[in-house]
């Protein structure tokens, strides 16, 4: 139970972007009563336990991306939402990276995760779509970041 919970306090910390910025960046869009959360890094910042935890490759040519929704509540607090998370990253070449997103339950949080290969000082542009459950409303999240596998 201990060993979980310290898991998952990793996880928290790491995808929410509490690692030093070279490492992760991070992230939020504000659409209709949510916020989507999403960042990028490589997989190798993750501790073997929590990589192996949630079925990630732990490696310098690989890197996690990470989308959160959050629906806003009256008290200004928020609350984790299911949704439907698609998308792909592209490199500056024009060769397309589909993302296969993961849905993740730990706790109470949910999160999306998918993964892809990169190459040193690839830079990959993301353009996710992620959808909150009983929604039509969608936020079209698009950013970009270079990749250092060294």
């Amino acid at each position: 139970m201990k060993r979980r919970k310290i898991l998952r306090c990793g996880l928290l910390l790491t995808l929410l972007g509490i690692l030093p910025s070279t490492a992760i960046a991070e992230n939020s869009l504000n659409f209709g009563d949510y916020v989507v959360h999403f960042n990028a890094f490589r997989s190798d910042s993750l501790t073997p336990e929590i990589a192996k935890a949630y079925q990630l490759t732990r490696r310098n040519n690989r890197m996690v991306v990470n989308i959160t929704v959050l629906k806003r509540l009256a008290d200004n607090k928020t609350q984790p939402v299911k949704a439907a998370v698609t998308g792909f990253a592209s490199n500056l070449t024009g060769q397309v990276k589909n993302l296969e997103f993961r849905e993740i339950f730990d706790g109470e949080a949910i999160y999306y995760l998918a993964q892809a290969q990169i190459a040193n000082r690839e830079t990959l542009k993301f353009d996710i779509k992620a959808v909150p459950e009983n929604e039509t409303i969608s936020a079209k999240v698009k950013f970009k970041q270079q990749f250092f596998t060294d």
